[in-house]
């Protein structure tokens, strides 16, 4: 069902993206777990995946050039916004985040996708792919953010142990003392590479209202769990996989390596963008994902029907 439609404005008389102007629905999956969507267009399926930091509003730069080919869903992960799930998850991940896609697509009536995913976000879409192959029907993956994937190469490696000192355990431990908005914004820092993350206006207000998300992954006794090697070269779907050419170092790394244990993946680096690609280059973006899909439209087609 598509959501409901809201003003085009803001208070201040600022044009709202498309994707903002719908009202997302929440739908009730198994075990509790309540995810808010918004669909819109006509075609074949297209669900997009956002990353830590972000919700169902991430894909604004993407949604009315996607909407004109596919029928588009825009989610909130499990902890994003505006879901109210309180649910302990100790071990939280990307596997745990795969199977709620599923369970997603199952109450949408949606046997097969195409799956657009970035940081987080990509990781979940590859560990659905991994899992359940015959329910994904290709892949746009963001620089997924799948850390153990530094480890594979000795610069990675120092890399990962330099992130992990300088954000991660900090982030962590403002978490554990209840200053959520300081480790958001350590968070930020370590994610996008700002020396300074920016601790005011509306991308930092969605950091706020999304920071249980953050938490429950930064807290997590698993937050990177391993996809083999060997399962993403056997991955039968078309895949492209796009980062940054100024992503930062920790980022660098891991999808160098993940793109190594993928050579049947096409890869794309987007010049002028840092980890958010699509938010950085979305009219780039935009062109590099929907060309892949379109030149793959045959064998895409095939998966779905």
């Amino acid at each position: 069902m598509n959501a409901a439609v809201t003003a085009d404005v803001t208070a201040a008389g600022e044009p709202v993206p498309t994707l903002e102007r719908l009202n997302p629905q929440a739908v009730h999956l198994p075990g509790g777990v309540q995810l808010h969507h918004a669909t819109a267009g006509a075609g074949a399926p297209l669900v997009f995946i956002h990353g830590a930091m972000g919700d169902w509003r991430a894909w604004a730069p993407q949604w009315d050039a996607f909407t004109a080919r596919y029928r588009c869903t825009s989610y909130s992960r499990r902890y994003s916004h505006p879901n109210r799930n309180d649910m302990p998850s100790p071990d939280h991940s990307a596997l745990i985040e795969a199977d709620d896609l599923a369970a997603l697509l199952d109450a949408m009536g949606t046997p097969r996708a195409i799956l657009v995913g970035s940081s987080y976000g990509a990781f979940t879409a590859l560990a659905l792919a991994v899992a359940q192959p015959q329910r994904v029907a290709a892949v746009v993956a963001v620089e997924p953010a799948m850390l153990c994937y530094a480890d594979f190469s000795e610069a990675g490696r120092a890399e990962r142990a330099r992130f992990r000192a300088q954000t991660i355990e900090p982030a962590n431990a403002a978490f554990r003392r209840g200053e959520d908005a300081l480790a958001a914004q350590l968070m930020t820092g370590g994610i996008n590479g700002a020396a300074s993350p920016v601790n005011q206006g509306p991308a930092y207000e969605r950091r706020l209202q999304n920071v249980r998300a953050m938490r429950m992954l930064a807290l997590s006794s698993d937050e990177f769990p391993l996809l083999p090697p060997q399962a993403l070269a056997a991955l039968p779907m078309p895949v492209l996989l796009v980062s940054g050419q100024r992503t930062p170092a920790i980022h660098a790394h891991t999808f160098a390596n993940v793109a190594a244990a993928m050579p049947q993946a096409e890869v794309q680096r987007v010049a002028d963008a840092g980890h958010g690609v699509a938010r950085d280059q979305p009219a780039v973006f935009n062109a590099l994902a929907l060309d892949f899909l379109a030149r793959h439209r045959a064998a895409i087609e095939a998966r779905l029907s």
